[in-house]
């Protein structure tokens, strides 16, 4: 069946942003006097933040805000060089010419992920973009059924990129078919365990691929 419909994960999928927000979780978890190893902040990237803090630092939900509130400033400000991933400009305004609707389902908030649209000048290539902030967290399903509710397209004609387990198993969930990448978040062995259709190993590779689904 052609598909339709792409919803993509941002960050480490479209965006190349994955080692800047290592560097900001783990200044603002120094700041509070809080341990943290690049592998743990790597491991929660795709959860939205509420959900970040519970994973991270469940001994200290009194600091939770501070935390937050010290990454956001700390992300903002030494974020200004990250972009998407070479390829994805291209990809996504192929995807559009013919006829695809596109839609972003990411664990940012509302706030950062408007930050990243008005940067990269992308607000108008997406029907519908959904940040964890205002629905639930992946894995949780309920952002994609929203996305799906939107646009009136069936799971089976849509398709989800992501680079995490949390993308997959959220798609899993609603028997939507899904594709992982793995130049992101996530190894391989861990994105195979969600059955995804295919995993691309560059944006090159995943834009041939989505070609062959839609033409």
């Amino acid at each position: 069946m052609q598909k339709q419909l792409v919803i993509f994960d941002w960050d480490g999928t479209l965006f190349n942003s994955v080692g800047q927000i290592v560097t900001s979780l783990k200044f603002a978890a120094q700041q509070h006097q809080q341990p943290l190893t690049d592998e743990d902040a790597k491991s929660i990237i795709g959860l939205g933040l509420p959900e970040v803090m519970q994973t991270l630092f469940p001994d200290v939900p009194e600091l939770h805000q501070e935390i937050l509130d010290s990454y956001a400033q700390h992300y903002v400000a030494h974020s200004q060089d990250d972009q998407w991933f070479e390829g994805v400009s291209e990809m996504l305004q192929d995807l559009k010419r013919q006829g695809i609707q596109l839609a972003v389902a990411t664990g940012k908030s509302r706030r950062g992920l408007d930050r990243v649209l008005a940067k990269t000048e992308s607000q108008d290539l997406f029907v519908m973009t959904r940040a964890a902030s205002e629905t639930k967290s992946k894995p949780d399903p309920l952002m994609l059924q929203q996305i799906l509710d939107f646009t009136g397209i069936s799971a089976n004609q849509a398709i989800m990129v992501g680079d995490t387990s949390y993308d997959l198993e959220m798609a899993q969930r609603i028997d939507m078919p899904r594709v992982g990448v793995s130049y992101g978040v996530h190894h391989v062995d861990i994105l195979k365990q969600y059955q995804p259709l295919t995993i691309a190993n560059s944006v090159s590779e995943l834009h041939e691929w989505l070609n062959t689904q839609v033409a």
